[in-house]
């Protein structure tokens, strides 16, 4: 017998325990993977993504996608309701930081305990958050402290970068710091810019989770095309913030997932006055341009690009060989 919950728009709650989720495959078993569109934080990207594949799997589980088979169970939270997504208490970057992450958003008591007793025990677990209003991010896995498990498996979603941080920076969500306490695996996927719905993200974002579906086996029939770009490893060290450095108006064209030389122009601060140009902003390393600042004004020491230095970044081993080694370790069918 196959659990068909599907989800509803506005959330629920029976004694505690959240009705609005996805709950596909077979229910005789544990879910292998839990995905969530971090609720309270203007996750938008990820809202239309986890929803749009929902609807997938909910087609490959009804026989409706020839050829597919879906082979584990997994649970998708996309949204805890519409207002729960741009809450003014729980978003918005702090005042006067360099490098900081969206305020981590208040949520009710009742919905974070809902939200793990769905999610934490599942073997893998994936957290899909903004790091801010202001900043416009590249794809990215975040990693905490991870284990090699959890470095091998980030690579099967074939995003461009890996970065891995302590477990102790203010970019790790409630979610992933409770996952933590259950063993498995758990991820954090920044993609875009918080209360903003980038469609180039969104098919990114989408192309690999069905990759990650596809290589860890709760998905067997897909036929991926073949991968163009390399993955890289980041740690906290390779990481270069560009700040600005007058007060003005920050206005960039260059695209996130780009690279850019030392001493390229990243962008330009303008008086909002006079309209003059007060200052260029310069690359001072070269290297994957990772972040750029969308919300244009700025006062000295705002973040304006985040760059992440490839001289010493680790390259992506072939995927093949991941699978191999990712299949041993996790007993994947």
């Amino acid at each position: 017998m196959v659990n068909t919950k599907i989800s509803r728009l506005f959330p629920r709650w029976h004694g505690g325990e959240l009705q609005s989720h996805h709950d596909i495959g077979p229910s005789g078993r544990t879910p292998r993977l839990a995905l969530v569109a971090d609720p309270q934080s203007g996750e938008l990207n990820g809202m239309f993504v986890l929803s749009r594949l929902a609807a997938f799997l909910h087609g490959v589980e009804a026989g409706k996608r020839p050829g597919l088979q879906l082979r584990e169970r997994l649970v998708i939270i996309s949204t805890l309701g519409p207002f729960a997504v741009l809450h003014p208490s729980g978003v918005g970057s702090r005042q006067g930081a360099v490098d900081t992450a969206v305020d981590q958003p208040r949520w009710e008591g009742a919905a974070v305990d809902a939200v793990m007793d769905i999610t934490q025990t599942a073997y893998y677990r994936v957290d899909i958050h903004p790091l801010s209003l202001e900043i416009e991010e590249l794809p990215q896995i975040s990693l905490y402290a991870p284990s090699d498990d959890e470095r091998a498996s980030a690579c099967l979603f074939g995003l461009p970068a890996v970065i891995e941080r302590p477990v102790e920076d203010d970019r790790a969500t409630e979610l992933v710091r409770a996952w933590r306490t259950h063993g498995g695996e758990s991820f954090a996927i920044h993609a875009g810019q918080a209360g903003s719905l980038q469609t180039t993200h969104c098919e990114a974002l989408f192309r690999g989770l069905v990759a990650f579906l596809d290589r860890t086996g709760i998905v067997s029939g897909l036929r991926l095309a073949p991968e163009e770009d390399d993955l890289r490893y980041f740690d906290r060290s390779q990481i270069c913030v560009v700040p600005a450095e007058q007060a003005g108006i920050f206005s960039s064209r260059l695209e996130v997932g780009c690279w850019v030389r030392a001493g390229e122009e990243l962008g330009r601060i303008y008086d909002g006055f006079t309209g003059g140009v007060q200052t260029r902003v310069i690359a001072p390393v070269g290297g994957l341009l990772a972040s750029v600042r969308r919300q244009p004004m700025v006062r000295p020491g705002d973040l304006t690009a985040r760059i992440l230095m490839a001289g010493a970044a680790r390259q992506r081993h072939p995927v093949r060989w991941l699978e191999k080694r990712h299949g041993r370790q996790t007993g994947q069918r």
